[in-house]
C-alpha cells in the first residue's frame, strides 16, 4: 500500500474513507506530526494503492493494515476510522485481535451500513437491499453523478463552506477509480460488525457530527452502548467528516488520547 508517514512518537493508525485517500488526513499531519508517529495509508483501490496489488475488500484492507503495523512493529497504536476506515479497523479487530492496539476512535460510521426491517440504524436516507443493489448495477456508468452526490454527503449543510477544501474533496473523489469503488462498497455494504462490538476490549470513542447527512446520533450512542468501553463525543458543527470540518478540536481529542485512551 502506499503510505503517507511523519513524526515520532506514539503511533496513530489514519484509515480513510471510501472514494478518499490519506491525504484527506492533511489536517491531522499538520497539527500532530510534532508529537506523534503518523500513519495513513490509502486503502486498497484507492489513491495510490492501485486495484491489483490487494483484493478489493475490508478484509484485505484489514489485512494489509495489521501487517503494515507488524512490519513496522509498532504497538499501542491508537487507530482512527473515518466512515469505510472504521469498518477496516473493525475488521482489523475481528480477524487479528487487538494485541496491538491501545485504542479505536470510529468517527462517524455505523457497524452495518445498510437498514432492514430490524435495523434502522444504517445510512440515515434508509439505504436497503434493493436499492442498493440497484445503486451498484449503475456506479461505473452514472460515476460523475455519484461521486458529487457523495461529496455533498460529506460536509455539514448549516456551516460556512471552506470553498478550497470542498473543491479539492471534490477534484479527488471524482478522480477515483468507479470500478474499484464498486468493489469495496460491495465489500463495505455486506459487512455487519453488531456482534464485534460488545468483545472489543480496548476503549473505543465515537467521534460523530451533529450536522452529519449520512447517519443520526443514535448510531453513536447505540455502539457506545454495546462497546464495554465505549464512549460517544460530538462534534457540533461537524457533518460526516470531523476530522476535516472541526480538525483544531478533533486534533485535541487525537491528541488526548494518544496519552490517555
Amino acid at each position: 500500500m502506499h503510505v503517507r508517514e511523519a513524526g515520532s512518537g506514539p503511533p496513530i493508525l489514519l484509515l480513510h474513507g471510501w472514494t478518499c485517500h490519506g491525504g484527506f488526513f492533511r489536517p491531522q499531519f499538520e497539527g500532530l506530526a510534532g508529537e506523534a508517529h503518523l500513519i495513513a495509508p490509502d486503502l486498497p483501490g484507492h489513491g495510490l494503492t492501485g486495484r491489483d496489488e490487494h483484493p478489493l475488500t475490508i478484509e484485505a484492507a484489514a489485512d494489509a493494515c495489521t501487517a503494515l503495523l507488524a512490519e513496522r512493529d509498532l504497538t499501542d497504536v491508537l487507530v482512527s476510522g473515518w466512515s469505510m476506515g472504521a469498518a477496516v479497523a473493525y475488521a482489523m479487530i475481528a480477524r487479528h485481535g487487538t494485541e496491538r492496539l491501545s485504542g479505536l476512535v470510529v468517527e462517524d460510521m455505523t457497524p452495518r451500513v445498510l437498514n432492514d426491517a430490524g435495523w434502522s440504524l444504517g445510512t440515515r436516507d434508509g439505504l436497503e437491499a434493493g436499492r442498493n443493489a440497484a445503486i451498484i448495477a449503475g456506479m461505473e456508468a452514472r460515476w460523475p453523478e455519484t461521486a458529487q452526490s457523495i461529496m455533498q454527503g460529506i460536509f455539514a449543510a448549516n456551516e460556512e463552506p471552506d470553498a478550497a477544501l470542498h473543491a479539492w474533496a471534490s477534484k479527488e473523489i471524482a478522480a477515483a477509480d468507479p470500478e474499484a469503488m464498486k468493489a469495496m462498497w460491495i465489500s463495505l455494504t455486506s459487512q455487519d460488525f453488531r456482534p464485534l462490538l460488545p468483545q472489543i476490549d480496548i476503549p473505543v470513542t465515537l467521534a460523530y457530527g451533529a450536522q452529519s447527512r449520512l447517519y443520526d446520533r443514535r448510531v453513536a450512542l447505540w455502539q457506545a452502548d454495546q462497546l464495554p468501553r465505549g464512549r460517544a463525543i460530538c462534534f457540533e458543527r461537524s457533518g460526516h467528516a470531523p476530522h476535516l470540518e472541526e480538525p483544531q478540536a478533533f486534533n485535541a481529542l487525537l491528541s488526548l488520547l494518544r496519552r490517555d485512551p
